[in-house]
């Protein structure tokens, strides 16, 4: 995978572009906090297990203890018990249903609507986290089944929309502003229709 810089801090974005797992936790936490602080996530949850984040790693560890490592300061999400409890439901799923091989996910698929079925079907993916998902894969990472763009709506599309589309200080600042844009549309849009 090329070189992803998703968070401003070089060991962090080194860690997603190193490793598809990382990639994908930091996909799963980036919900209710800062997009870059979501993706951050996965380096700290590395340093804390004290070995290399692998979903054998992570669905080995009680939940509990789990927990335990999403809440020591700084926390990993601003709602650490229940996510710590995706990552490792994520992480279960990954070892029962792909060996533990996170790159099989998208490696043998038929095209860009079955790696999202996939995505879809992982614990906590729900489908607008995995048409970004799709996206930051196919924009970024070299992922570009047949109809990827499709399947990623309009995360697909050129633009500023969301992870998939940063590659800088200044273009997490323009995904930012497009998404406040968005919150303030939809909040007008139901004032406007109470």
């Amino acid at each position: 995978m090329p070189t992803l810089t998703l968070t401003g801090e070089p060991d962090a974005d080194r860690l997603l572009s190193d490793n598809a797992f990382a990639l994908l936790v930091g996909m799963l936490l980036d919900q209710q906090i800062a997009m870059e602080q979501a993706f951050v996530g996965p380096q700290r949850l590395e340093e804390r297990l004290g070995r290399p984040l692998t979903p054998s790693a992570v669905a080995e560890v009680e939940p509990e203890t789990l927990e335990e490592l999403f809440r020591q300061r700084p926390a990993i999400h601003r709602y650490p018990g229940s996510m710590a409890k995706r990552v490792h439901a994520l992480a279960t799923a990954l070892v029962e249903d792909y060996d533990g091989d996170t790159e099989a996910l998208w490696r043998d698929v038929a095209d860009g609507r079955e790696l999202k079925k996939r995505l879809t079907d992982l614990p906590g993916f729900g489908d607008q986290k995995a048409r970004i998902f799709v996206a930051l894969l196919g924009k970024q990472c070299g992922v570009t089944p047949d109809g990827w763009q499709e399947a990623a709506g309009d995360y697909g599309q050129d633009g500023y929309r969301s992870i998939a589309d940063v590659v800088d200080q200044e273009t997490l600042l323009k995904v930012r502003e497009w998404k406040q844009a968005k919150k303030a549309r939809a909040k007008a849009a139901k004032t406007a229709n109470s």
